[in-house]
């Protein structure tokens, strides 16, 4: 960031990537399914809500493609958490492969347009669209799933590197963490 302008997108990569990371954790089996209502708490607030708000910040200042991406991921966690709940009823695995191949496809599409991005952007976007198609095909096969899970952390952690980089960088005023 330079200048004064606020630079909401290390928010909202902070959001994503620890959300990423807890769900994926139990997707992997390094954490049992005991420690979902935090994913879930996570989901809400952090992984939505922050995500929302960065989102519009980034409407605000005129970047379609992080208004798009973080309202849309906000969004996405929003539901996530909706679906796990059963909040509108159980969800069959066809139902759910569906919807996780719908947001492969909104990933793939935007992992094109990251391609003027930074590197880091354009991993974050590669290996979420790879995850989304994993976890669709891991609702009909375990061992699937689990790899998707450990998949899933290196999509998690890039966006937590990410945020890191855009927060220290600013702070410090020079790139210690490249991008």
């Amino acid at each position: 960031m330079s200048g004064n302008k606020l630079n909401p997108a290390p928010l909202g990569l902070a959001g994503f990537g620890f959300t990423t990371v807890l769900l994926n954790l139990i997707n992997s089996g390094l954490l049992d399914s005991s420690a979902m209502p935090v994913v879930l708490a996570m989901g809400i607030f952090y992984g939505g809500l922050a995500q929302i708000i960065a989102g519009i910040l980034e409407a605000r200042l005129g970047n379609t493609f992080g208004a798009v991406a973080f309202t849309s991921y906000g969004l996405f966690w929003l539901s996530t958490v909706s679906i796990i709940m059963g909040f509108f009823g159980e969800a069959s695995k066809a139902g759910v492969a569906a919807y996780l191949v719908s947001w492969g496809v909104f990933t793939a599409y935007m992992a094109i347009a990251a391609k003027s991005h930074d590197r880091a952007t354009r991993l974050i976007f590669t290996t979420l669209a790879i995850l989304f198609f994993l976890l669709a095909a891991g609702e009909f096969n375990q061992t699937v799933h689990v790899i998707g899970g450990y998949e899933g952390l290196i999509c998690g952690f890039s966006a937590i590197y990410a945020s890191a980089a855009g927060v220290i960088n600013e702070a410090l005023g020079r790139k210690v963490l490249p991008t």
